[in-house]
């Protein structure tokens, strides 16, 4: 489990397509704090270290994974949001993240409004459903609050911080996103579904 508070930004140092892609991530963690077997989150999507070095761990990434993502658009020297699991007694500053990527979104409008960008991401409208005005989502790992929601649109702000401390500040029009829905929104979904 995580949060959606990204506490690194990594970087992409090598892919490698084997039976599964193994992927190299550069970090300014601690890496002696990490075990293998622990769970990070890259860009929002919940991965195993299977090997560790000074300032990089290694991942891998099963077709399924490759497929429901975007780590199809990974490439070295990509940037990448990064989080460790959350630890009992950690303080939950975002919302309950999974690290399961539901689908991809698309960044389809930005615009500023004062210090901060207003997104406008298009979902799968097989996910719209479950995206609601002042509900979170986790986008590329980060919670983030939705403003609004139009049909398969919605807007999300990004603040000044948001953008300097993860990818945000780099983002563009025709990105794809990881999303992932709030695991809440999901089960009011079903529970109403079954009524």
């Amino acid at each position: 489990m995580f949060t959606g508070i990204v506490t690194d930004m990594g970087e992409v140092k090598d892919l490698e397509q084997r039976g599964d892609l193994r992927a190299r991530i550069g970090t300014s963690y601690d890496t002696r704090t990490i075990d293998i077997g622990a769970s990070i989150a890259c860009d929002g999507v919940c991965l195993t270290v299977v090997a560790l070095g000074d300032d990089w761990f290694d991942v891998e990434i099963s077709a399924e994974t490759v497929c429901k993502t975007n780590l199809d658009l990974w490439q070295t020297g990509r940037r990448l949001n990064l989080e460790r699991a959350l630890k009992v007694g950690d303080e939950l500053g975002g919302h309950i993240v999974s690290g399961h990527v539901d689908g991809v979104a698309e960044i389809t409008a930005l615009r500023d409004e004062g210090d901060s960008t207003r997104f406008t991401f298009r979902a799968p409208k097989t996910l719209a459903r479950f995206i609601a005005p002042k509900g979170s989502v986790a986008l590329n790992g980060t919670s983030l609050t939705v403003n609004e929601v139009d049909g398969d649109s919605f807007g999300i702000n990004i603040i000044p911080h948001t953008k300097e401390v993860t990818t945000w500040g780099t983002a563009r029009v025709g990105d794809r996103v990881n999303l992932e829905i709030d695991t809440l929104a999901r089960y009011v979904a079903r529970l109403q579904d079954s009524l």
